[in-house]
């Protein structure tokens, strides 16, 4: 029965492109019409209870089945097998709007109350479980250069990685309107990137923090080997606990943090922003996204990527700061910079792939790239981007013009 219900629920979704379904049985399905653009994938169930387990929850199911080697690929990869799936039903899709049922109003709202807590007493934990795996992993999937594990900048000319994760810390730098003597701080700096950019870019002292034993270990050896271990610190320390010091900052910079607040913590942390900022600050936020309401995070990364993680609305997020009279003075969303970075990443885990097994093993290596596969996915076709917000604590902290921007993006890339 279940064989059969798969079989539906796919030709449901499969329209474009071709993918072909090997039973545990022997059976074989093809689902779709081959089509330019569209993936052809073949996949083969090693047991009867692959289909009940996907059918009772798509995600987690089918990743699972995945990890376990019980959903096999034969021809094509898993990142084609995702974006077919999913490109099939993109988010834009057009068409005509109606307004939600009753029933489904009630099913969204449950979702959206269950949406995870993330506490003090438990976000490291949570932090631990997804950056604490080990720097090696790391190392070998993102770019050398500043490593980091955020969304890159794809201006025209940006041919590598590289050259896209250097053009964002510019695009970032540019929008903090930095001054010299200025005192910034770095909420989640990750294993230094960004603190050492501005400290060898600008006459800045910086502060990184983290809740990662293996990021911060990393990030101070990076300092030291860059030179600037003089201008910058780094600590392990919860945003909430440093605003609880009184130490005020000109600057704030958060990349790739936010995500892991958590939808109920969101008012603390832009109280604890506006605490942290001098009177004239300015504040630079880059976090994950959804194009639309606010949603719910699905089972496969909440189980195994990012515990307590939550992907705000752009409605949330504004509404939250507004409550710290924060100004919102510019919002840009990037909207497939993040899927050309993720592709990246797949890349280089593609080519690590023996030694990325080595250190972990063969059901790790699966797990990994099911979700950037999984991820480059829903920033091609589904209801993800980025957002870059800039605030400020008052009108005046700014050029009232956005000339600003380019000509200081433009000096940092060319000199």
């Amino acid at each position: 029965m279940s064989n059969s219900l798969i079989d539906k629920f796919l030709g449901a979704v499969v329209k474009q492109g071709r993918l072909t379904i090997t039973m545990a049985n022997g059976a074989v399905h093809q689902i779709g019409t081959p089509t330019q653009g569209f993936p052809e994938v073949s996949i083969r169930l090693t047991d009867s209870k692959v289909a009940r387990d996907v059918l009772l929850d798509p995600r987690l199911g089918a990743g699972e089945a995945y990890m376990d080697g019980r959903i096999v690929i034969e021809e094509g990869d898993v990142m084609q097998l995702v974006q077919l799936l999913r490109a099939n039903k993109p988010w834009e899709r057009g068409g005509e709007l109606k307004a939600p049922s009753p029933l489904t109003g009630l099913k969204n709202r449950a979702k959206f109350i269950a949406t995870s807590f993330n506490e003090a007493r438990s976000s490291k934990r949570n932090v631990a479980h997804h950056y604490d795996i080990g720097n090696e992993l790391y190392h070998l999937m993102l770019d050398p250069e500043h490593m980091q594990y955020s969304c890159a900048y794809w201006p025209d000319g940006a041919e590598t990685l590289s050259q896209a994760q250097e053009a964002k810390l510019a695009h970032i730098a540019a929008k903090l309107a930095l001054r010299g003597g200025d005192r910034v701080l770095d909420i989640g700096c990750g294993w230094g990137g960004m603190a050492i950019y501005l400290a060898k870019h600008f006459n800045v002292e910086v502060h990184g923090i983290t809740l990662s034993e293996e990021q911060i270990a990393l990030a101070v050896d990076r300092a030291d080997k860059a030179g600037v271990s003089d201008k910058v610190t780094f600590e392990i320390v919860d945003y909430r606990d440093l605003a609880k010091r009184g130490e005020r900052f000109d600057r704030i910079v958060s990349v790739g943090m936010f995500e892991h607040v958590g939808r109920p913590q969101f008012e603390t942390f832009f109280r604890a922003c506006a605490n942290l900022l001098t009177d004239d600050g300015v504040m630079l936020l880059h976090t994950i996204g959804r194009f639309g309401s606010p949603g719910k995070t699905d089972a496969f990364t909440s189980k195994y990527i990012f515990p307590g993680g939550y992907i705000p609305a752009l409605s949330e997020t504004l509404a939250a700061s507004e409550k710290s009279r924060l100004i919102h003075t510019d919002i840009e969303t990037l909207r497939l910079h993040y899927a050309l970075t993720l592709r990246e990443w797949y890349a280089r885990c593609e080519a690590n792939r023996d030694a990325i097994i080595a250190m972990f093993d063969e059901r790790f290596y699966r797990m990994w790239t099911f979700y950037l596969a999984g991820a480059t996915a829903a920033f091609e076709s589904g209801g993800m981007g980025n957002y870059q917000i800039q605030f400020a604590r008052s009108r005046h902290a700014l050029p009232i013009t956005r000339g600003y921007l380019e000509a200081e993006e433009t000096r940092l890339l060319t000199t």
